[in-house]
């Protein structure tokens, strides 16, 4: 085993302060991981961490390595992006996540032209609204919409995407067109709610008159799949809170309509999240380049064609 790739799972056990982490991060066994570490102390003739049945804790000798072994990746890594960009020589797969209405309507139709240009790489994409754990699943890179739970993963910023309240004109004939927040909950209007196990209670966050505030709605429907509450949107059942990308071609040809436009929902965040060092594989660092672009023209042009159906 190289002494770089000892000084990697160093720098990975170090920064998730788990054994086990590092090696799900970086795919290897939790005995290899185990081995590594001690192959490097016993070189630097250093105990590197203070172990526990519970704990990992560094010790001083390995505070000090970390700051001079993360120079070390840093330098070599640099180098060799600098000799993929070269040669264009980018191999090896990409674990890829994203919701499913951004994975659907966003990412999948752009990767055929990213492995056209890249040949030797393959894409793993994976679409789920549900929230996802990089380390554990072994991921690369996740898009997301909304903000992120773990402070130790970065993140790039894509956009600020407009969101909508819509529902089909048959509904609105049917219920009547509420114009706000307070006429969705007092008047019990039907909301399609993104859900997951362990919610105990559904609100949307709208911008009033008087600033953002949270409404508690309620509704029959209910499901973890963003796609499955358009399609209740669009068979009448209820009023939907969706992205404007998701629903602008329904929106275009009327068979939603918005509501509640006295209220609108706040802009959401859409973004790429990656681990501590995953953004400098080249591969990881290029892909999410070439996507951030692609999605950020596709979410502008889907706001244009929407304009007209935005609240004021």
């Amino acid at each position: 085993m190289s002494y770089l790739d000892n000084i990697r799972t160093f720098v990975r056990v170090y920064e998730l302060g788990s054994m086990s982490a590092a090696g799900r991060d970086m795919r290897i066994s939790p005995a290899v991981t185990s081995s590594r570490i001690s192959q490097l102390e016993t070189h630097l003739g250093v105990r590197l961490f203070q172990r526990t049945t519970r704990n990992l804790t560094p010790t001083e000798q390995g505070k000090s390595f970390y700051r001079g072994a993360t120079e070390i990746l840093e330098a070599v890594e640099s180098a060799e992006a600098q000799i993929v960009n070269i040669t264009e020589n980018l191999r090896g797969a990409l674990y890829v996540a994203a919701p499913l209405g951004v994975g659907r309507r966003l990412i999948a139709p752009q990767v055929p032209d990213f492995l056209a240009d890249y040949p030797e790489v393959s894409i793993r994409l994976r679409l789920t609204d549900r929230k996802v754990d990089l380390t554990t699943e072994g991921l690369d890179l996740a898009f997301f919409l909304g903000q992120p739970e773990d402070s130790n993963l970065r993140i790039r910023k894509i956009a600020d995407v407009e969101r909508i309240l819509c529902a089909a004109p048959e509904y609105v004939e049917s219920r009547g067109m509420p114009r706000s927040g307070d006429d969705l909950v007092a008047e019990g209007h039907e909301c399609l709610s993104l859900r997951f196990p362990g919610a105990t209670e559904f609100q949307w966050r709208l911008s009033t008159p008087a600033g953002s505030r949270r409404f508690r709605v309620s509704g029959r429907y209910e499901s973890d799949d963003g796609d499955v509450l358009t399609d209740w949107a669009l068979a009448g059942h209820g009023v939907v809170m969706k992205p404007v990308f998701e629903v602008a071609e329904h929106l275009r040809s009327g068979a939603l309509v918005p509501v509640a436009q006295a209220t609108p929902p706040e802009p959401i965040q859409m973004a790429c999240l990656f681990t501590h060092r995953r953004r400098q594989d080249p591969k990881a660092r290029l892909f999410m380049e070439f996507m951030i672009e692609r999605i950020g023209a596709a979410i502008r042009v889907a706001h244009r064609q929407g304009q007209d159906q935005l609240p004021r």
